[in-house]
């Protein structure tokens, strides 16, 4: 499947069973390659669910710590147009969704 120009780019979860290709999968989703965001990626969260406090909180946390310490444009431009990949479930919070915001902000003039 090749990536339609409006494709935006979503979080995926990584799986750690036998046969997972994550490509594959990125490319199924929306036709866009796929990037790795979890630790102990250079893009992966620091604050540990069950030490820092519970999913919500640490997610929150890498935001707080993002505003303070952003990326380089540089940096964040590698994200850009791609999906990004974390070990959690795609029904609540993650670090993930923070840096897909971050990397593709909506077009001037669009409200999405």
């Amino acid at each position: 499947m090749m990536a339609t120009p409006t494709a935006r780019p979503v979080r995926l979860r990584l799986a750690r069973r036998a046969g997972f290709n994550l490509q594959a999968l990125s490319q199924a989703t929306n036709g866009l390659p796929a990037i790795v965001v979890s630790r102990p990626s250079r893009w992966g969260n620091p604050f540990r669910i069950g030490v820092d406090g519970d999913r919500a909180a640490c997610v929150d946390r890498y935001g707080d710590w993002l505003t303070r310490e952003p990326p380089d444009a540089a940096r964040l431009a590698t994200l850009r147009g791609h999906n990004l990949a974390c070990y959690c479930s795609l029904d609540g919070p993650c670090h993930a969704d923070l840096l897909l915001a971050l990397a593709n902000p909506p077009a001037p003039g669009r409200n999405r």
